[in-house]
């Protein structure tokens, strides 16, 4: 705590004596184009004071003329009168002339400040023989400094001297200002208010600013400054104090046992890491305690500093700031955030309404001619992607930063890369589409794709996935499904017309068609997975040279187990046949055996 104190110390007193060595200095004008009217205009009015003032002499002269005359001297006295009123009304023209003049230039120029003690007294709108508008105002300033500054300062060394064309204000014997009729004209006042207006501005702000730094108030200020440190070092001792009990707590909880965090069955933490983690956590708010503490001390620390009160308003803008921006940004954003707002809301009740329709028509509550109960959930989830695609496109203008060349460069990227990262799997979806509402296969039906043959495990809007009946996983894509012949051994039997079973032997024509046609439909009713309805049937499918074909066809309610039903009607077959004495060989070799006995095996004991 030692070692904070200390450097917050020095940094304060370093604070101190740079801000203390800063100059006070006018912020000028800088602007060409005013500078460039002010310049021209001023030698205009300048011309018109001349001319008023010459005017002024000369009606002088003529009201001494004027009362210089006798009683019979009527005639000249009239004459002069004549002139003297010619004159004071082109006074009066030009004196309307230089305010009109004036009050052209008070909507673009704002002269120069006159800023000693970086409050602005007044402002400076015209040159001086020599010297332009701003360096008059920065000439002024660094005279007021310097009185202020001074030794033994006295409010009543102010003294104002009048002369025919100036008006001077000074302190003692050293000039301050000089008031001409051009700035009387701008502060629109006489000379003499004018310079009496001044005057008592520099003095209030001299004694202000003398009072301000007394050898007394800077001792109360030092007073301040110490209290506010003893405050914050209290402040760190109870932070520092607190965050040592929470880490014994920590420790303690430790020792008694943690369990960590778990979600489910995964351990994202253990207690180790827990406690590990804690004690971090601990120490990284125990810091970001301390330095929140002394930021906030140093505004209020160096306000008590005149001249580091603008470190202060530095210091609370960098939170005050960004904090305000934030809420004004908020409150301006209110509008857009309701209508988006309202917007989803709407979405969400319609996609809730599409919702409770599809599990309606899903559970055959609801029926609609020609729409299937199997369209029900992937309809909405077409219309779910609609609905959220239309609610993005319509919030897209109301998002924050939507007009952001960044945002909006951001959103052409993503929007590129899905374009051309989308094109095979596009085509995949459409395909899955396609399958869904042409029904050609549900989840567990047994098909045929091409040379896959197997039982569907998942439809999905990419690819189709097939469980052999050796086990094996074979995914295809929703366009290779689209673009092979799709064989469906299951649809039949949901209907329940079944499916048919067939395989084929050849016989010679040494036995008889009925006996042969007995044997397998005798067979086929013998097998498992054989359904005994619709009865089995025989077709010959051909009368070749040495043998008849004959196809057994027989009907099942089980696709799934093909494999099984095929195995256990080869088994009946042969079992029928050996039975009867009926040798199921290919009359070729019966024609060349010469006399071997038949290969129908040894009646079983």
């Amino acid at each position: 705590m030692k070692k904070v104190f200390l450097l917050w110390l020095l940094l304060l007193i370093t604070q101190i004596g740079v801000f203390g060595q800063i100059q006070n200095t006018i912020i000028t004008n800088s602007d060409s184009v005013v500078q460039k009217k002010l310049n021209n205009t001023s030698q205009h009015l300048l011309d018109l004071a001349l001319e008023r003032f010459k005017d002024s002499l000369r009606k002088n002269e003529l009201e001494r003329e004027i009362s210089l005359l006798k009683q019979n001297e009527l005639g000249k006295k009239t004459a002069l009168n004549n002139q003297l009123l010619k004159i004071k009304y082109d006074d009066s023209l030009k004196h309307n002339l230089q305010m009109k003049t004036i009050d052209s230039l008070r909507k673009t120029v704002k002269g120069f400040p006159v800023a000693p003690f970086k409050d602005t007294l007044f402002w400076i709108f015209h040159r001086l023989g020599e010297l332009s508008a701003s360096e008059r105002a920065i000439a002024i300033t660094k005279r007021i400094q310097s009185i202020a500054e001074g030794i033994n300062y006295s409010k009543d060394s102010f003294k104002i001297e009048q002369s025919v064309t100036v008006t001077d204000l000074f302190y003692g014997k050293k000039l301050v200002m000089s008031v001409v009729a051009e700035d009387a004209l701008w502060n629109n006042m006489q000379i003499i208010q004018l310079a009496n207006h001044n005057q008592n501005i520099i003095q209030k702000a001299v004694s202000d600013y003398v009072s301000l730094y007394s050898l007394q108030n800077k001792l109360k200020r030092i007073g301040l400054i110490m209290l506010v440190l003893f405050l914050m070092g209290g402040l760190i001792f109870l932070i520092k104090k607190l965050f040592h009990y929470s880490r014994k707590w920590i420790i303690q909880h430790l020792e008694k046992g943690i369990n960590g965090i778990k979600i489910k069955s995964y351990t994202l933490l253990n207690s180790n890491q827990e406690a590990l983690l804690l004690l971090r956590l601990n120490k990284l708010l125990h810091w970001a305690f301390i330095l929140f503490a002394i930021y906030l001390t140093l505004p209020l620390a160096f306000s008590i500093l005149p001249w580091t009160k603008d470190i202060a308003e530095k210091l609370l803008s960098f939170i005050t700031d960004p904090m305000g921006k934030i809420l004004i940004s908020i409150w301006d954003y209110l509008p857009n955030l309701f209508t988006i707002i309202v917007l989803v809301t709407i979405i969400v009740y319609i996609r809730k309404g599409f919702h409770f329709l599809s599990k309606e028509i899903e559970n055959g509550v609801l029926k609609i001619d020609g729409f299937y109960k199997d369209w029900a959930k992937p309809t909405y989830q077409i219309i779910s992607i609609l609905l959220f695609a239309f609610l993005i496109i319509v919030i897209f203008p109301y998002l924050p930063g939507s007009e952001s060349p960044v945002f909006k460069g951001v959103s052409v990227f993503i929007g590129l890369l899905f374009t051309f990262g989308s094109t095979g799997s596009l085509s995949n979806i459409i395909s899955g589409l396609v399958l869904t509402y042409t029904r050609a296969f549900k989840i567990g039906d047994r098909v045929k794709i091409g040379e896959t043959n197997g039982d569907v495990i998942e439809k999905s809007l990419l690819v189709t996935r097939i469980r052999t009946i050796k086990n094996e996983i074979i995914s295809i894509p929703n366009s290779n499904v689209m673009n092979s012949h799709t064989t469906n051994y299951s649809a039949e039997v949901r209907d329940g017309n079944g499916l048919i079973l067939h395989t084929t032997v050849t016989i010679g024509y040494d036995a008889a068609w009925e006996t042969v046609h007995q044997l397998l439909i005798k067979a086929a009713l013998s097998t498992e997975g054989i359904s005994q309805t619709p009865i089995p049937f025989v077709l010959q499918t051909s009368l070749d040279d040495f043998f008849v074909s004959y196809q057994i066809n027989a009907f099942t309610f089980l696709p799934n187990q093909q494999a099984v039903t095929y195995s256990n009607l080869h088994i009946q077959i042969q079992e029928s046949f050996n039975e009867a004495g009926v040798e199921i060989m290919s009359p070729h070799y019966n024609a060349i055996r010469d006399g071997n006995a038949k290969t129908t095996p040894l009646k079983r004991n």
